[in-house]
């Protein structure tokens, strides 16, 4: 049985507002992560938004 991309868990990225769902590389740190790129996480405190 394929698995169901669509049961995956989502969060909304504080700079950019974009939703982002789960990724096996983030299983063991989900509660952890904020933003959907690292481009988002480095722009965190610049404030900027990126479309």
């Amino acid at each position: 049985m394929a698995h169901q991309k669509t049961t995956l868990p989502h969060k909304t990225c504080p700079v950019c507002q974009r939703p982002f769902a789960w990724r096996k590389k983030w299983e063991k740190c989900w509660d952890e992560v904020k933003y959907c790129s690292e481009r988002c996480r480095r722009s965190r405190d610049k404030g900027a938004t990126h479309a």
